[in-house]
Formats: structure tokens, C-alpha cells, sequence
């Protein structure tokens, strides 16, 4: 359908879906552009440490295991902003997308009936209040399955297609997670190798101290170096875990919240959609 260029829609995609808004190609429903998440966890990455760098914290202990624990910290915790920022995208795309629950797509008439006469009516207010609605998962399903209502026989097609597509839906959103999942495993894997390279750095340190002395109190002095460089290496693992059981956490409840969405958008067309449906022989 040709679209009035100026026209103020009730859901505008490319208005509202932040990634459009930064300049950066949407995602399509609730997927995260990678480039701009990656970006923006540079950035905070930056902040973060030019922060604690430039301040008092720098000399306390919480400064020390960011500063002073090497490369692998670093890359924990650009990963650890990394994936704050897709998961901030997420929700707020998640957010959007639910705002079409509330559109009135559907004419509010006790005796409306959708058929293949009517379903022209039901596109018409899709395409009145969205701007495009294959960027919204709801109306993408509705005018699919309305588009193909003159060539279906049975109502069971229709709710056949709803379910096909709602099924395709969630096989996108579990993929949609991968890159996020692969980074709650590579955190904790990132502070386990910083403690081994702090594990190997303290204990080589020690071992050239046998070496060149046999006096007892460089051995001892010598020592105590080694068990406070080991108390400090396992710093990075710490850490670690902790942001990475923090990312888990709201992964969880922000994917739970992404299938609650997905089960309403599929009740919806079949309550809307197939308990209204009406084919005509």
C-alpha cells in the first residue's frame, strides 16, 4: 500500500525503535544491531576506567582489581558493559513491540466477523496506525495471515499459519540471545585465565628467590609475596563470576518477559483473529 509521506502514525518503527533513533539499522522486533551495542560498550568501558583512573578510587583496593589486574580484567569488563548495553536495547525494543497489544486493529463491533470481504477493512487499520507492520511482530502475523485469507478453505489454515509463524518467532528469539550467552560463558573463562597468569606470576617469582638465595628470611619475605599475589589473582575471578551471574539474572527475567510477549501476541490473533474468522464457501 503507497503511504502518505507525512503521515502520523500511532506506532512509527522508524521513529521510536532506539536503534533507529542512534542512527544505526534497527534490528529487526527485538534483535540488537551488534555494532551499536559493541560501541556503546567501548564507550562505557572508557568512561568506567577514565573514571576510576583519574580519582581517589584508583588507590583504594576496588580500583586496584580493575587497574591493576591486567589484560583479562579489561576485556571482562568491556564484555560485562557490552552486555548491559544488549540487554538496555532489548528491553527497550521489547517495550516497543508490546505497545502494538494496545492498538485497535481490530473493529470493536459486537457482530464483526473477519472474512476475505472483510479482511481489507482489518489491513486498512493496520496500515492507518502502523507505519510498517512487518517491523512489528504482531500486525507482520496478522497480515500474513490475512493476505492469504482468499486462497485458505478452513479456519484451522489460518490458525495453522498464526502458530507456524509464532513458532518461527521464538526460534528468532532464542537466536537473538546467542551472542549474549556466549559472552556469560566467556567472562567467567576470561578471570579463571587471569588467575593463572597471576597464579603463574607469583609462583615464578618465588621459584627464582630459591633459586638465587638460601637465606631464610628473603625465602620468607619472599613467601609472603607469593600468598598475597595469589589473594590478588583470584581478584579477576571474582569479578568475573559476579558480572557474569549479574548478566544471567537479567537475561532471565528480561527473556521471560520476552515469551509472556510472544504468548500474548499469539493469543491475541486467536481470539481476534481465528474466533472471528468467518469463511465464506
Amino acid at each position: 500500500m503507497a503511504r502518505e509521506k507525512f503521515k502520523q502514525f500511532m506506532l512509527d518503527w522508524q521513529k521510536r525503535d532506539i536503534e533507529q533513533r542512534l542512527l544505526f539499522s534497527g534490528g529487526r522486533y527485538t534483535r540488537v544491531n551488534n555494532l551499536l551495542s559493541g560501541l556503546l560498550g567501548l564507550l562505557l568501558t572508557g568512561l568506567f576506567y577514565g573514571t576510576i583512573g583519574n580519582t581517589r578510587i584508583a588507590k583504594t583496593a576496588f580500583g586496584q582489581i580493575f587497574l591493576e589486574r591486567g589484560e583479562t580484567q579489561h576485556l571482562v569488563v568491556l564484555l560485562t558493559f557490552w552486555s548491559l548495553c544488549i540487554l538496555a536495547i532489548k528491553y527497550l525494543k521489547l517495550r516497543l513491540q508490546r505497545k502494538s497489544l494496545e492498538l485497535q486493529l481490530i473493529p470493536d463491533e459486537a457482530g464483526f466477523t473477519v472474512s476475505p470481504t472483510t479482511a481489507g477493512q482489518v489491513l486498512k487499520n493496520i496500515y492507518d496506525q502502523v507505519d510498517d507492520p512487518k517491523h512489528f511482530m504482531l500486525t507482520n502475523r496478522i497480515v500474513m495471515a490475512l493476505s492469504n485469507l482468499r486462497n485458505l478453505g478452513r479456519v484451522g489454515d489460518v490458525d495453522e499459519i498464526l502458530r507456524s509463524q509464532a513458532s518461527q518467532d521464538e526460534s528468532a528469539m532464542e537466536t537473538s540471545y546467542s551472542l549474549l550467552q556466549g559472552f556469560i560463558w566467556a567472562i567467567p573463562v576470561l578471570g579463571f585465565i587471569g588467575t593463572v597468569l597471576g597464579l603463574s606470576k607469583a609462583i615464578g617469582g618465588f621459584s627464582s628467590v630459591l633459586k638465587t638465595t638460601d637465606d631464610v628470611t628473603q625465602i620468607s619475605d619472599s613467601l609472603q609475596g607469593v600468598t598475597g599475589g595469589l589473594a590478588t589473582a583470584f581478584d579477576t575471578t571474582l569479578i568475573a563470576l559476579i558480572a557474569a551471574l549479574i548478566i544471567q539474572l537479567i537475561m532471565v527475567v528480561l527473556k521471560k518477559a520476552e515469551e509472556e510477549f510472544h504468548d500474548e501476541a499469539l493469543e491475541y490473533g486467536i481470539q481476534k483473529i481465528v474466533g472471528r474468522l468467518r469463511l465464506e464457501n
